[in-house]
């Protein structure tokens, strides 16, 4: 835990000019007057929730104030000074507190739980440890742009006992990307001390075994943090590397105003009340007869004035009023005008050329890269090797390193850059190396992907490739079918190609299109099915169904393998059945689905994936409330048994719904 001195700070002002040490006290004085005011209307009722950064506030204060305006930062809880710093209006600042429709979020986020582009702030989520490897991704833009830019992402004490903390280091350091990481140590991660979330002397002591440089300063010294931050810029944005930055500082109030301090001791509150950051600098300057009580004065009426007439309009505002369309029209960011991801588009050099599936696939990513040159691809051992299955054998020879990427093991963090990279213009492919590891990476992609264009109208561009399925006998860890987790997600989009035309050109529409693309690709189909498709660019719709197999007895609803499945099953009991292969889960083809049960009256859904939970139970449920009368009989699924996937070959076999489809169908059709 940080300890204080009784001794006042030392500033050293160097070379700073007067003006450049009264901007720095103006900046450092509006967040403490913006708390202050936000504390009395807590008390009054008037705001729901406050965390406070009074006693460190010259970390953000002099750190922003060092940076260039188009330089981003990922602020946290404490960061008001940034969005202070950075001229955010007072006005939509407070309409966001208060959950106003003309704030940053519409309404949909609380406190410091969004960003501004236009401002260059990338908020938080309440993870904390995820946001690090945003500004990996923006910081690895820069590098590939030729910027000479740096990223600066925020964390506190606590969260750098998250694995996202060391992922995000680590990544920075073996890419050698333009990012500084600042950790406000302010004593405690609620009530939780230091000497409970790590062992070494300092956090700045863990930049050594990441292989970067690290430093520590006083976070109460906005002249130190200035001038530290400053120096580490100019350096960073000359010889891009990564810089860990530990500010000892201390958190005043509670870890939010209704935590209070009880827990911590009496003497310390007061020994770190002596280092207040305002009340030095402040007396600082009036010793060097920089500053006086008039000016100080005339200084706080402006920043009261400003505040007081911002809370004045956002209190005016009207409380929203919830209009359905927009709230569904946002989840998604919308698909540029003439994007060939609208419809499907098909070149006219009329070539063709038979492909296995994994081809398909392979040539798809190949000519995605040739459209898109802000196209960066990253995985593990995706570069010389080309990926465990050679996917992308021969890309990193044809488009180079910066852009074939392979990555240390770990997810979450590459998948956090790839948001990142998002931010800065670019669009990104992440490759699973199996659909069952995106358990690493679980959050950034259900909180930070899917969320984030609803949240604040910012577009993950960002496409993830999962091997999935089994039938190939490698066991519970690498045989999974897991696309269900994801289709409950709003803002993702979840894309299942049974063919090689639809994995190239779903896979093209994912590119296209700038939403986050969760693109399964069933491992057994890789190299046991082929046909002809298309040498050119072409797109197949994402969202849209195809028939199959054309029939009136039986409506068979399935994607992935399950279309192999059922045109084997229907084909060898003689069954007249219509096929519909979904292509896209979410989101789904409803009108398909009212066609082909309008048309049989019987439906049965089929998949490889677990019985319970799985997506035909949400597609029954559909189909009963919609299609009620529309059914001779009840909606039946088959579905992979309850239990993880086996590795022996029998168990495996018996864990498939083939059999059991077949006895499913049978009963569907005598009922």
């Amino acid at each position: 835990m940080p300890t204080a001195t009784t001794q006042p700070i030392q500033f050293k002002k160097g070379k700073l000019s007067k003006e450049t040490l009264l901007k720095l006290y103006r900046r450092l004085l509006k967040p403490r007057m913006v708390e202050e005011k936000m504390l009395i209307l807590l008390r009054q009722g008037q705001v729901s929730k406050w965390f406070s950064g009074i006693g460190q506030e010259a970390i953000a204060v002099g750190i922003t104030s060092a940076l260039l305006p188009d330089e981003l930062v990922f602020t946290l809880h404490r960061n008001l000074g940034v969005f202070t710093v950075r001229d955010v209006p007072l006005t939509t600042l407070f309409s966001q507190l208060q959950g106003k429709k003309s704030g940053f979020s519409k309404g949909r986020e609380r406190s410091f739980h969004f960003g501004t582009l236009d401002y260059g702030i990338v908020g938080m989520i309440s993870h904390l440890g995820p946001q690090l490897a945003l500004a990996d991704g923006t910081a690895l833009a820069h590098k590939l742009k030729g910027e000479k830019r740096v990223a600066v992402a925020f964390s506190g004490e606590g969260g750098t006992s998250e694995g996202d903390f060391h992922e995000a280091l680590n990544v920075a350091a073996v890419w050698d990307l333009p990012v500084i990481f600042v950790v406000e140590n302010n004593g405690y991660g609620l009530s939780t001390t230091t000497k409970e979330q790590f062992r070494c002397a300092n956090i700045a002591d863990k930049g050594v075994g990441y292989g970067m440089k690290s430093v520590i300063i006083d976070g109460n010294n906005i002249l130190e943090v200035y001038n530290t931050l400053d120096k580490l810029a100019v350096e960073i944005r000359k010889n891009p590397h990564p810089v860990l930055v530990e500010c000892k500082t201390f958190r005043m109030r509670g870890h939010e105003e209704a935590s209070g301090v009880k827990y911590v001791p009496k003497e310390l509150l007061e020994e770190w009340a002596l280092k207040d950051p305002l009340k030095n600098y402040e007396h600082f300057l009036m010793e060097e007869g920089i500053l006086d009580e008039e000016a100080i004065a005339v200084f706080r009426k402006e920043i009261k004035d400003e505040i007081d007439s911002a809370w004045k309009k956002t209190v005016s505002e009207p409380e929203i009023v919830p209009d359905l369309a927009e709230e569904l029209g946002d989840v998604y960011a919308p698909i540029p005008v003439g994007s060939s991801a609208v419809g499907s588009w098909q070149s006219d050099t009329g070539a063709k050329t038979e492909k296995r599936y994994i081809d398909a696939i392979s040539d798809g990513l190949r000519l995605a890269m040739q459209k898109h040159e802000n196209l960066v691809l990253m995985g593990q051992d995706i570069a010389d090797y080309g990926g465990v299955f050679k996917i992308t054998q021969g890309f990193m020879e044809e488009f180079g390193k910066e852009r074939v990427r392979n990555t240390p093991i770990c997810e979450s963090a590459i998948v956090g850059a790839a948001l990142g990279l998002s931010l800065k213009g670019f669009k990104s492919m992440v490759e699973m190396q199996f659909a069952d590891f995106v358990t690493c990476a679980f959050n950034q992609i259900i909180n930070n992907l899917a969320k984030i264009h609803y949240r604040w109208g910012v577009p993950a561009d960002v496409v993830v490739r999962m091997p999935s399925g089994g039938g190939v006998g490698a066991g519970p860890f690498h045989s999974q079918s897991n696309e269900a987790w994801f289709v409950h997600t709003p803002g993702l989009k979840v894309v299942v190609p049974s063919t090689p035309y639809d994995a190239k050109g779903l896979l093209l529409a994912a590119f296209e299109d700038p939403n986050p693309v969760m693109f399964f690709e069933h491992k057994a189909l890789y190299r046991s099915i082929s046909e002809e498709i298309p040498d050119g660019y072409y797109t197949v719709e994402i969202g849209k169904a195809r028939v199959a197999r054309e029939g009136s007895a039986v409506s068979v609803i399935t994607y992935g393998m399950g279309v192999y499945w059922a045109l084997k099953v229907c084909e060898e009991e003689g069954i007249d059945a219509d096929i519909i292969d979904l292509r896209s889960l979410l989101p789904v083809d409803y009108q398909a689905i009212v066609d082909t049960v309008e048309k049989t009256n019987r439906v049965i859904i089929l998949h490889e994936d677990t019985l319970k939970g799985g997506v035909g139970g949400e597609l029954a449920a559909w189909i009963s409330e919609h299609l009620f009368d529309q059914l001779d009989g009840p909606v039946l699924r088959a579905a992979g048994l309850d239990t993880p996937i086996p590795f022996a070959v029998p168990l495996e076999q018996n864990f498939m719904p083939v059999e059991r489809f077949r006895s499913q169908l049978k009963k569907l059709l005598n009922y």
